[in-house]
């Protein structure tokens, strides 16, 4: 009897300590269902949300790059972060959505206080595309990294969101030549042939 609770203890332990939890998201996106049976990588992707409102956001989980693709991007547009803004948007949840000249004001609040702040999502649109600015930025430090490649790109849409919305954000990526990128999806049951 010893041993066998031995074994649970280290096994409970062990489970402890190996789980990753999965990051808060900014947005919550309920997907919708398909039977496909592709699936994401764990990492090394760069996950573009659109919600039901419309609204774009944007997550990667490479924090090895994080500081430098926000500093790069800030750059691009005249916006300057302070250190511990540029260390709070490494801890930041897996994705975001906010225009660069708010996203100092985001950043300088603590993490409680961050999550009750409605994000009115990332432009993307042909006069003001910060949207496409993240993707490329992040696709060309990914190379740079120790991964040496591009990050997988996944497009995850709200299952109430339009069509046309997912339709431009996919738009936009194709004429910068980003065409390659995975639709999220809820995995469905297949249908049993010949029933």
């Amino acid at each position: 009897m010893t041993p066998m609770v031995d074994l649970a203890f280290l096994l409970v332990t062990f489970f402890m300590l190996t789980t990753k939890f999965a990051p808060e998201e900014a947005v919550v996106v309920d997907t919708p269902t398909s039977t496909s049976e592709i699936r994401l990588p764990e990492s090394h992707v760069i996950t573009i949300a659109v919600d039901d409102q419309k609204r774009v956001f944007f997550g990667v989980d490479d924090d090895a790059i994080k500081s430098d693709l926000l500093t790069q991007v800030g750059a691009k547009y005249g916006v300057s972060f302070t250190p511990s803004q540029i260390q709070a948007f490494k801890g930041v949840a897996s994705s975001f959505g906010t225009p660069i000249e708010k996203l100092p004001a985001l950043l300088s609040l603590d993490s409680e206080q961050r999550k009750l702040v409605k994000q009115e999502g990332i432009p993307a649109d042909s006069t003001n595309n910060q949207f496409i600015e993240w993707v490329q930025t992040a696709q060309a430090l990914s190379r740079k990294s120790a991964y040496g490649k591009a990050p997988y790109v996944a497009i995850k849409g709200d299952g109430k969101t339009d069509v046309p919305t997912v339709r431009k954000v996919i738009k936009l990526m194709q004429e910068k030549n980003i065409n390659r990128f995975n639709l999220i999806t809820d995995l469905e049951t297949k249908p049993v042939a010949g029933k």
